[in-house]
C-alpha cells in the first residue's frame, strides 16, 4: 500500500484549515486516512503549524511520500533534516549525539530567525500605528485651527456689527440732543 502525507481541507469558504494526515495514495483528499500527525493554519501571520515530530519522522522513514506543500512544511519543521542526519548516523559518518547537536543548532538558528521576523513585524505595526496617530493629530490640529479661525471671524463680525449698532444708537441720540437745546 503506497502511503502519502497530505493535507485535508477543513474550514469554511475563504478560511481553510488543513489537518496533516497519513493516507492511502488512492484515497480522496478529504476521505479516509490512517493517522493525523498535525495541522496547518495559513490564516494566521505567520502560519501556525502543529506537528507530531516523532510520528512524522517515523512515516517519512517508512516511505510515506509527502505532497509538495507538506514536504515544505516538514522541511521547515526539520523532519527532513533529521531523516538526513539519521542517514549519516547509519552510514557511520558521525554518531547520534553529533546528529542531535547539529539538529539542535539548526533548530535554534531557525527559531532565532522566526523570532526576528516576528519582532520586526511587531515593530513595523507599532511604527505604523504611531505614524497614523501623528497624522491624525496633525489633521485634528489643522481642523481645530480652521475652526478657531472661523470662530474668530464670526466673533469679529459680531463685534463689528455690535459696534455699528452702538454707533447708530449714539449718532441719533447725539443728533437729538443738540436739537433740544
Amino acid at each position: 500500500m503506497a502511503t502519502k502525507i497530505r493535507l485535508q481541507r477543513h474550514g469554511r469558504k475563504n478560511y481553510a484549515f488543513y489537518p496533516i494526515v497519513i493516507a492511502d495514495s488512492r484515497a480522496p483528499r478529504d476521505g479516509k486516512f490512517i493517522e493525523r500527525i498535525g495541522s496547518y493554519n495559513p490564516n494566521t501571520n505567520p502560519a501556525t503549524i502543529t506537528l507530531n515530530f516523532e510520528r512524522a519522522l517515523y512515516w517519512v522513514n517508512v516511505g510515506a511520500q509527502p505532497t509538495d506543500t507538506v514536504r515544505s512544511i516538514l522541511s521547515n519543521e526539520g523532519v527532513l533534516l533529521m531523516k538526513h542526519l539519521q542517514g549519516g548516523v547509519k552510514k557511520g559518518a558521525f554518531d547520534e549525539a553529533e546528529a542531535q547537536k547539529r539538529f539542535d543548532a539548526w533548530k535554534s538558528k531557525k527559531q532565532a530567525a522566526v523570532d526576528a521576523v516576528k519582532t520586526s513585524m511587531a515593530d513595523k505595526k507599532e511604527l505604523a500605528a504611531k505614524q497614523r496617530l501623528e497624522e491624525e493629530q496633525a489633521k485634528n490640529k489643522a481642523k481645530a485651527d480652521l475652526v478657531a479661525k472661523k470662530k474668530a471671524e464670526i466673533a469679529a463680525a459680531k463685534a463689528e456689527a455690535e459696534a455699528a449698532a452702538n454707533a447708530e444708537e449714539e449718532a441719533p441720540a447725539a443728533e437729538e440732543a443738540p436739537a433740544a437745546e
